[in-house]
């Protein structure tokens, strides 16, 4: 894949393999698309700093997630921080905001800061700190989107928030803005060690470290999650059309 419309053609694939399979790994990949075709439509607009550059930075993104899932797909291992999501991914008893987490964990901490530096190859990495914010903008507006109408397919989510003390985000043991700093700082970690298997060998063991924490909160917010799953919808097609849907008029906001 070279072209962001290759990359949107193997993303369309992927959100019907994962349709046809019940597969919970659609929730992460048809928000993923949704995100790919807004930098496509932004590049097209002229709306980055260097628009030739995004589309190379956004190919190399997107390879990380879709390289890893084949690779799994083929019983190979892919990085850590991606088995553990794509293993949950045959859980029924986490949310789907676990699970776009787990993907959004993986794919933010630990792939966009090596996409970036391959990107830059080279070249001074500070270059495309503008267009680096610009897409984590993207990202973290759309998960916003996404929390704000989770009631659609979560009804009692927004309920028992308020029993986290408000902090929805311990809930999940996730935030978006550590995540998109820590991809910056690792990034430049990335660029300037000539040991580039060992950088990923080490960030991988500390993300995976944290999607393990996604996946088991603690007894507290475990009981939590495990009373919004069971009225949580069980369909892994609607909840992906529902989130497509959500997704796309989060987007179109922007």
């Amino acid at each position: 894949m070279n072209t962001i419309e290759e990359v949107l053609i193997r993303m369309d694939q992927i959100v019907d393999e994962c349709k046809n399979q019940q597969s919970r790994i659609g929730f992460f990949a048809i928000l993923y698309r949704q995100v790919t075709r807004r930098v496509r439509d932004g590049i097209l607009a002229g709306e980055f700093e260097d628009n030739p550059r995004m589309e190379v930075l956004d190919v190399l993104f997107a390879k990380r997630f879709i390289d890893a899932y084949e690779l799994w797909k083929a019983g190979q291992k892919p990085t850590e921080s991606w088995r553990l999501a794509f293993e949950a991914s045959k859980s029924s008893g986490h949310l789907a905001l676990q699970h776009l987490f787990l993907g959004i964990n993986a794919h933010i901490n630990l792939d966009l800061g090596i996409a970036a530096s391959d990107t830059m190859s080279g070249k001074n990495l500070d270059g495309i700190k503008k267009d680096f914010d610009k897409i984590n903008s993207v990202l973290a507006e759309l998960v916003d989107g996404v929390k704000a109408n989770i009631s659609m397919v979560s009804p009692i989510f927004g309920w028992l928030i308020p029993l986290a003390k408000g902090k929805d985000e311990m809930l999940l043991n996730f935030s978006i803005q550590i995540a998109r700093d820590g991809a910056w700082k690792y990034a430049g970690e990335y660029h300037n060690d000539t040991n580039k298997d060992f950088q990923i060998q080490d960030r991988d063991k500390n993300i995976s470290a944290l999607a393990k924490k996604l996946i088991n909160p603690g007894k507290f917010l475990g009981f939590l999650i495990n009373i919004v799953a069971f009225a949580e919808w069980k369909s892994v097609n609607r909840t992906m059309d529902q989130l497509d849907q959500v997704a796309n008029e989060t987007l179109q906001g922007l």
